[in-house]
């Protein structure tokens, strides 16, 4: 019988006695590594309640305190990064490395939370008018949860409770379901490092279990990163029952590559970006539009990709790992399939990818495309995979236009050696993270997350903004922005007078 991971509730590991179990498997075997339990309804209560309880006291530690708690988490995660690797490795299917990297920059964000006492600094202003004075606290929120996806089980889930609680709050973790080994050794060495009783709870589940901590009323706040539809779900839940939500959510992300940049260095970033962790993430390069006469590197992308391959995690020589499960496999395979049916040219295919001595892992080769147009299936779907598209353009301004009239705007970069070329990409684009010669232009923990549009959802304001400066910019707004209410909501108006 395999294992049955336990939850986290009110500072104990306690087993789940619910009759619904989700296995976990190797993706690269299918084997299974546990059995995630659906929490009950009893269970999520007793979580709720215990984190609730805990906040009364854990907002009265002082500021000073909390961030030592979080020193000393951060130094047992550095000593213990290879172990989690291990772990994440065999349930993701990551490599080694990848792995190492995806919890590295869950340590950052970790260290981060540890200078939390400048981070809660308020504002005053001495007579405001005459003998009045103003003051403004930070302060913390209450309990707040977290649902987070299979692509990072390390990085993500360090994103959120380690700064949610050096805030002063506490904090529900519901990991995904796909890979909760590695989130639960985070857990224990977060309880290691001298957690108090309750202030971190941990549950597992599906989509029943987010429905109901999204509906409780004693849930005022909530983060969740994954795809559109689910980030939808969660957003319209969250809000309708009151609760601050954020929710980060898919990507279509486009690199640039104008003919003046530097050729191999161009390849090489092309390669790491749209083939690297199995195209799992959301801030992976599935697209690329070469303009002018860069549209003839099409074959040496190609060339280069040839020399790549998945594998195990082990295997050192693998540039990454098999797909997440079947489910994701398939769904790949089909939109690989439906590309060549809709004229794409596929200059290289792995869907017959095989590894030798593991049949039954979710393997796809690296898949190259060109003659991609912006109607295809494999173009306007978030394809999650080692897929790369590459599509052609003329100039600069039709890129840029290309790009902006996507729904979403997570992430993209150029390549260039142009100065003016860079800087009137960064100024244009409407997307929230730009790399100039960067492939993936991934903040650090002391900066924002800054998806726009479609990815995310939590900031009105924001969606205004962009809307206001691209009529200010082009006198237009192209009406795919607020296809299925992305860009729509309460409380939002935008003048364009």
């Amino acid at each position: 019988m395999a294992r049955q991971l336990p939850m986290l509730i009110n500072g104990e590991f306690v087993a789940s006695q619910t009759d619904q179990w989700i296995p976990v498997t190797n993706p690269a075997t299918q084997e299974v590594l546990c059995e995630a339990p659906a929490a009950t309804a009893g269970e999520m209560e007793q979580a709720i309640a215990s984190a609730k309880a805990a906040f009364a006291d854990w907002k009265e530690v002082p500021v000073s305190e909390r961030a030592r708690l979080m020193l000393r988490y951060q130094a047992l995660l550095k000593e213990h990064q290879e172990e989690i690797a291990e772990i994440l490795s065999q349930e993701t299917g990551k490599t080694f490395e990848d792995a190492k990297g995806d919890v590295w920059r869950g340590i950052e964000v970790a260290e981060q939370a540890a200078n939390i006492a400048s981070l809660m600094m308020g504002e005053t202003v001495e007579n405001v008018a005459r003998s009045i004075d103003t003051h403004s606290w930070t302060q913390p929120l209450g309990v707040c949860a977290g649902i987070t996806p299979f692509n990072f089980p390390a990085m993500i889930p360090l994103w959120m409770f380690p700064l949610a609680i050096a805030c002063g709050n506490t904090f529900i973790l519901k990991p995904s379901e796909r890979d909760p080994l590695t989130p639960t050794r985070l857990v224990e060495l977060f309880e290691e490092a001298g957690a108090p009783k309750g202030v971190l709870q941990v549950i597992h589940g599906g989509a029943h279990q987010v429905d109901y901590l999204l509906e409780h009323p004693d849930i005022c706040a909530g983060s969740f990163v994954g795809s559109v539809p689910v980030g939808k779900h969660i957003y319209r839940k969250g809000t309708e029952n009151l609760k601050r939500m954020q929710c980060m959510t898919g990507a279509n992300n486009h690199m640039v590559v104008m003919p003046d940049a530097n050729k191999s260095q161009v390849i090489n970033n092309i390669i790491g970006s749209a083939f690297g962790a199995a195209g799992q993430r959301c801030m992976a390069i599935p697209n690329v539009i070469l303009v002018g006469e860069a549209a003839q590197w099409a074959p040496d992308i190609a060339e280069a990709a040839k020399a790549i391959r998945p594998g195990v995690w082990s295997d050192k020589g693998a540039a990454y790992g098999p797909q997440t499960n079947s489910a994701a496999k398939e769904k790949i395979i089909g939109l690989i399939a439906g590309a060549k049916e809709e004229g794409a040219t596929c200059l290289l295919d792995g869907s017959d990818c095989v590894v030798e001595g593991y049949p039954d892992g979710n393997w796809i080769g690296p898949t190259i495309f060109t003659d991609v147009t912006r109607d295809m299936s494999i173009y306007k779907e978030e394809v999650f995979g080692p897929v790369l598209c590459l599509l052609t353009m003329d100039t600069l301004d039709d890129a840029i236009a290309a790009i902006n009239e996507d729904f979403r705007g997570n992430g993209t970069s150029i390549f260039t050696a142009s100065g003016g070329a860079a800087r009137k990409y960064q100024h244009e684009i409407l997307v929230g993270q730009v790399g100039i010669n960067v492939p993936i232009p991934v903040p650090l923990p002391f900066f924002s997350f800054t998806g726009w549009r479609g990815s995310f959802h939590g900031d009105l304001h924001a969606y205004g903004k962009q809307a206001v400066r691209f009529y200010t910019e082009t006198k237009t707004i192209t009406a795919r922005w607020f296809e299925d209410d992305v860009a729509t909501g309460p409380n939002m108006s935008i003048n364009l007078k």
